[in-house]
This record gives C-alpha cells, structure tokens and sequence, in this order.
C-alpha cells in the first residue's frame, strides 16, 4: 500500500527555475478523480458507521434488556461525540495536516468499529461508539479543508457534493447491510457487516488519496485557535451558513427519525423490511449533491439554496397524504432538497473563509449534528403527541427558517453593492 502524503507539500525540484508550479486539481487534471473517489468512499464510511445501529435499535434492546431510551443512546452518543469532537479535531488538521488527520481519523474508526459487535453490554457499546464518533469527528471537517485548498474554486462544489454523496449512500447503504445482515444472523452480525464494508473503503480512500500540495502548517495555539473561531462567529455570511446547514438538518432528522413509525402505523401497516428499504431514497441524494455544482453554476448560490427549500417543502406537502406513494415521492423530493441544500451551504463555507477553513468547516459540522438531534428530538416528540401533521409542521418551520436567512443574506448582498456607489457620491 502506497503511503498517504501529509504536512507540508513538497514539491519536487522547486529550487529550479524551470519546474512548473503546482495547478489545483479539476475535472480533466491528473489527481482529480483519485481524490474524488477517495473523498467518496471517506464519506460513505462516515456515515454508514455513523449510523449503524440506528436500524437494530429495537434488536439491540431485546439483545441487552434495555428500553428503547436506552438503546437509542448507541446513536446520540456517536452524534454528540461528533459535534463535541470536530472542531478541536480541525484544529489540530491546520497543524499536522489535513491527510494526516483524515488517515488516523479513518483508521481509529473502523478499528473501533471491528470491535463494535462483540460489546459485552450495552454500556461498553455506548461507550465504544462515543469513541468512534469522537474519531469520525476528523473527517468531514478535514476534508472540506482539503477540497477548499486543493481543489480549483469553479469545480469546488461539484467536488464537495461528490463527497456528501458518498455522505448519502453511507447512510442508506450502512442501514441497509446492517437491517438485512441482522434479518439473517443477528444485530452483532449486522454490525460486523457495515464495519467489513468501512474497511473496504479505508483501504480506498489510503491507496488513492492524492498528496496534499498547498497546505501550509499553522501554529498550534489554543489562543489563535480561539480568536479563528471568534472571528468565524463574527462573520455574518457564515453564521447564516451554518443556520442554513443546521436547518436543512432539522428537517431531515425530523422526517426519517419519525417515517418508520408512520409506515408502520395504520392504514400502511408496512414491515420492518420494507420499511427498511425505504432508505434507497438516499440515492436520490447521490444524485442531487453530485449534480449541487452545475446548478450553482446555473442559478448563483441563493438561487440554488431557494430551488433546494422549495423542493423540500413540496416534499412535506405531500408527505402529508395518505397515499404510499404520494409519500414515497415526497420523502425522494425532501431528500433532494436537503442533500442539494447540504452541498451548496457546506461549499459556501469553504470558499468563504479565507483562514482557517478546517476550523469554518468544523462550526458548520456542529452545527449541523445539532440540527441532527434536534430535528430527531423534537419530530418524535410531534409525532406522539399529535401525529404527522405536527412532525411535517415542525419541519416547515424550519424550511421557512432557511428561506429566512436567504431572503436576509440577498437583501444584505444587494445593500452592500449600493455602498460604494452611494459613498462616491456623497464624495
């Protein structure tokens, strides 16, 4: 296995005058399809060991005797470790190097995750899966990095939306290896199955990872790491990405937390299994976050965020029936609102900060994972209180929060265009 470059470039014969400055990778450009397919199966390890035992739930609480309170805390402690564990991660990518991070981030997690399956109880399992979380928390936002400072900025997007595609068959592919693999030989096997699958894309993703050529380490400062992270908050353009992203996330937390419970209820009374299947929808996502960059290209940022809000919105529209597939249709619009919403927002934020794109990114990662369990939380609590129609009104809320926040940004564009033209003529 060829070795994963990291730190500082090197950049061979840069004392002669005659060697070529390294150009930024785009389509067509050697490097640029190894790093989209490395950055790809890093993003698809993501969130299928995010997400593993969100689909055994209910046989890891017959497996250990637990309530289902219990259980689900093999979820939110990955999540929560995640967000708690990004941005310090982040930091420590601007000293030692974006590869570098992602490598030991991805070997740490699937080793964690081979021995996920044999936890002795359920509080060794809550316990290792805070661990893996805490390791995944160095990849996404390392990555962003990586893509902002290696990657020509026309083609960024399309190369971000490739890796939150891999985000989106991670999370299908992850539920459904491990809900049939449990179906046949039980949750420790279903589990064992999406930690094999990791592994195949670790491997990946160290074979074909290109070197990074224009990173440069910074100090590692707690002090200037705070005064980054100050000064991200006090950036009003990335406060309103980082709303956006954890919006879009409310929504979807929101909405496939809850479905299963719906189709499984009167009058659809669906199985587990088709009920499971439910998440191939993911690939409509593939396919929007892939597709993020062209339409960006086509309708401006806020153009596209406004396309992504509608479609989501369309999609709880029709979600509300009681037709199955009026419903199906609905959650393949949700899900391609959102992942085209999560490419665009998370692109924005790489491309806006100037300094400190790992920590910018990380802010957004959190913000997001907040979003995450807060759209969970609140969404299963509509629902048992009030049903669909209280999880689809919480969802809308937060839709109206995205349009909100575009709507704010493009008046605040437009008024800081007029600002020249009316400080010349006061002049």
């Amino acid at each position: 296995m060829p070795p994963v470059h990291t730190g500082a470039p090197v950049i061979p014969g840069a004392s002669t005058s005659s060697s070529p400055a390294p150009k930024p990778l785009s389509p067509g450009r050697s490097g640029y399809r190894r790093m989209s397919l490395a950055l790809f199966a890093a993003g698809l390890a993501t969130f299928a060991l995010l997400y593993s035992t969100q689909a055994l739930l209910p046989a890891i609480s017959t497996g250990f005797g637990v309530t289902a309170g219990q259980a689900s805390w093999t979820v939110s402690a990955a999540t929560g470790a995640l967000a708690l564990f990004v941005l310090p991660l982040s930091a420590l990518s601007e000293r030692f190097g974006r590869t570098r991070m992602m490598t030991y981030s991805m070997v740490i997690a699937v080793a964690v995750a081979l021995l996920v399956p044999f936890a002795p109880n359920v509080e060794w399992l809550v316990v290792l899966r805070a661990v893996q979380g805490a390791a995944i928390a160095g990849i996404p936002a390392s990555a962003m990095a990586y893509l902002a400072e290696e990657v020509e900025p026309k083609a960024l997007v399309a190369a971000i939306g490739l890796f939150v595609a891999g985000n989106s068959i991670g999370g299908m592919s992850g539920r459904l290896v491990t809900g049939w693999a449990a179906q046949l030989w039980g949750w420790r096997a279903g589990l064992l199955a999406v930690a094999v699958m990791a592994l195949a894309c670790a491997v990946a993703f160290l074979v074909l990872l290109p070197r990074a050529r224009f990173f440069r380490p910074a100090s590692l400062n707690p002090r200037a790491v705070g005064r980054t992270v100050a000064g991200h908050l006090r950036d009003p353009l990335l406060l309103r990405l980082y709303g956006i992203g954890a919006l879009f996330m409310t929504v979807f937390g929101a909405v496939y937390t809850v479905i299963g419970y719906r189709l499984v209820d009167e009058p659809f009374s669906l199985g587990q299994g088709v009920v499971g299947s439910i998440f191939l929808i993911y690939l409509v996502g593939t396919v929007s976050s892939a597709a993020a960059g062209k339409l960006v290209a086509r309708t401006g940022r806020r153009g596209a965020l406004y396309l992504a809000v509608t479609t989501t919105a369309l999609g709880l529209l029709l979600s509300l029936s009681d037709s199955l597939a009026a419903i199906v249709l609905g959650l393949v619009l949700i899900t391609a609102g959102f992942f085209a919403g999560h490419a665009v927002a998370s692109a924005a934020v790489s491309r806006t900060a100037k300094t400190g794109r790992a920590q910018a990114s990380a802010l957004y990662q959190s913000a997001y994972y907040l979003g995450s369990s807060a759209g969970g939380t609140l969404g299963a609590l509509a629902y048992h209180g009030a049903g669909w129609a209280a999880t689809v009104g919480i969802a809308l809320l937060a839709v109206l929060g995205v349009v909100s926040i575009t709507l704010y940004g493009s008046h605040a564009a437009r008024a800081e265009r007029r600002m020249p033209a009316s400080a010349v003529g006061a002049r």
